[in-house]
């Protein structure tokens, strides 16, 4: 049994990875999920986004989002526009996000994970009010990025066959 202590953090690359998905960060890694931990595996892609609950057009850049969640343990791999979010859900900005904001690739963010009523809620550090939660309902996702949007997701993939989180598009 891997376990999530025996990978290094991942971290994205410089100018983000570009148009394919870099492989799995946790892949081999066996270790079951944290008991608070909801299950967010898998491979989504976004099926319906809205703000102040008005979906948004259909050219959107939002509309075509697609994103990785891996997890084993407390630890959660994010992979989706171009960046590696790669944390530990244990409320510590330490073993939090500490990479770049997908906006430019360079921007440094620190962010807080936890796992909390079955979500996974992130909060960046300097911005107390901010949250960013991500959660199912039945067989969708939902992330919902504070007050800008809440996105609907729905699975692409089978989350226990890693070969098909490589090739996947950001």
């Amino acid at each position: 049994m891997s376990s999530v202590q025996d990978v290094p953090t991942a971290h994205t690359p410089p100018g983000g990875y570009g148009e394919v998905m870099p492989p799995p960060v946790l892949a081999g890694c066996d270790e079951p999920l944290a008991q608070a931990a909801p299950d967010l595996r898998g491979l989504w892609r976004a099926v319906d986004v809205q703000t102040d609950g008005v979906p948004l057009p259909a050219d959107h850049r939002l509309r075509g989002h697609v994103e990785r969640i891996e997890q084993a343990g407390n630890r959660v791999v994010v992979t989706a526009g171009g960046v590696v979010h790669d944390m530990v859900a244990d409320g510590t900005f330490e073993h939090g996000v500490n990479d770049v904001m997908a906006a430019d690739f360079v921007t440094p963010i620190t962010v807080a994970a936890t796992f909390e009523h079955g979500a996974l809620v992130l909060r960046p550090r300097g911005m107390p009010d901010v949250e960013v939660r991500r959660w199912r309902e039945g067989e969708q996702l939902f992330w919902r990025y504070d007050t800008q949007f809440t996105m609907c997701l729905e699975r692409v993939d089978d989350p226990t066959r890693s070969e098909s989180h490589a090739h996947a598009t950001g």
